[in-house]
């Protein structure tokens, strides 16, 4: 098998650098998302339980029903 040409046996590649700045400023930007994301899930959160404190309590089951005497202590069962 002959070639025509020159056969390229290597490509020349740029060196790879570290954007060092890029990095950074990435982290910035998600550190200041997650700050909004955290902030607003707390507001939502925090309205939720102040609401939830705040609303008046239904009167209590217990006054309200009868309850069965499981001692066996107070008459007796219908047949």
């Amino acid at each position: 098998m002959s070639s025509l040409g020159p056969a390229v046996t290597w490509i020349k590649v740029e060196k790879p650098t570290f954007d060092l700045v890029g990095v950074v400023l990435g982290s910035f930007r998600l550190a200041g998302i997650l700050l909004l994301v955290a902030l607003v899930l707390g507001i939502v959160l925090g309205a939720a339980l102040i609401r939830a404190r705040r609303r008046p309590l239904a009167p209590p089951f217990d006054d309200l029903s009868l309850h069965l005497d499981r001692a066996g202590g107070g008459g007796q069962a219908a047949p």
